[in-house]
């Protein structure tokens, strides 16, 4: 028996969400604990499921702050490391009118860069269900050795692999692709990645490349799809009324979906079976577009 649902690697930071304005006029930020591979986490924990996250934060008060956030929604911190010179990495989050935003990254360098090849906890992942992780662990060459360490301890014992990648660099994003099991890829990025409008061409010009049981795209506004095997289930969204930002939509998706591979395994998957996961999926992503922030409020 694995101790770990799911263990995840990647960054951990401070998201400065828009927060209203002062009354000279100048914005106000609200300073909520984020990083996509932690709010995935903190959704699993939340539908009941064992965490461990792996990465580094500053010696500061930021960092101390996201180390009390993990511990408190119940993902296991023993992984979390502090640097004790690099501050822990921040991101400014534009929030546009109709909810969508943009983020502004101050990590030249951030703490998450730090993590190094040999302060990978090797019994954690072998100890895990999954292995989750992303881009921006692989921006730099330290954390990229460390997170393909990572990556190679999953595979050792047949571990289930999950990636979700962020728009940074086309050669990582493929690293990832030929090493996961399960990809959650979003409208525009496999757009950026593929150079296919259709994202039905897009996921075949990932399968003709790549061997990768189960393909998710989140589509904004327009819902989700599945392909497995020679299936491809589409569901729409919950549209939300009061949504007020659409930060950690994409990981809580992400989260909602691990949590069925968790329960259910990723063999032998129906339309009925793929159908059910995407509408739990979608709705979690509706619930938090209605919240400020996302690891603190899944």
């Amino acid at each position: 028996m694995k101790q770990y649902d799911v263990t995840a690697l990647g960054e951990l930071l401070i998201d400065f969400t828009e927060n209203g304005t002062s009354e000279q006029g100048n914005p106000l930020f609200e300073a909520n604990p984020g990083g996509a591979p932690c709010n995935v986490l903190a959704m699993l924990t939340k539908l009941g499921h064992k965490t461990a996250f792996i990465g580094k934060v500053g010696d500061d008060f930021f960092g101390k702050q996201l180390r009390e956030a993990i511990t408190e929604v119940g993902i296991d911190s023993t992984g979390l490391l502090s640097d004790p010179e690099i501050h822990t990495t921040l991101a400014m989050v534009h929030t546009y009118p109709d909810g969508d935003r943009d983020f502004s990254f101050y990590r030249n360098p951030g703490a998450d860069m730090m993590l190094k090849e040999d302060e990978i906890p090797t019994e954690l992942i072998k100890n895990s269900k999954i292995f989750h992780f992303g881009t921006l662990s692989m921006t730099h060459d330290g954390v990229r050795a460390a997170t393909k360490k990572a990556i190679s301890i999953a595979e050792e014992v047949d571990e289930l692999i999950s990636f979700n990648p962020f728009c940074t660099s086309g050669e990582q994003v493929l690293y990832g692709l030929g090493h996961c099991h399960i990809l959650k890829i979003s409208d525009n990025e496999i757009q950026w990645l593929t150079g296919k409008e259709d994202y039905t061409d897009g996921v075949n010009w990932i399968r003709e490349r790549y061997n990768i049981p189960l393909i998710l795209v989140s589509m904004g506004k327009e819902g989700s799809r599945a392909y497995y095997e020679d299936k491809i289930v589409e569901i729409k969204p919950f549209l939300q009324k009061n949504t007020i930002e659409t930060t950690g939509a994409g990981d809580t998706f992400c989260g909602c979906v691990l949590h069925y591979i968790c329960e259910h395994g990723l063999d032998n998957l129906t339309e009925a079976d793929l159908t059910s996961m995407l509408t739990f999926a979608n709705a979690a992503a509706a619930r938090i577009t209605t919240r400020k922030g996302a690891l603190r409020v899944m």
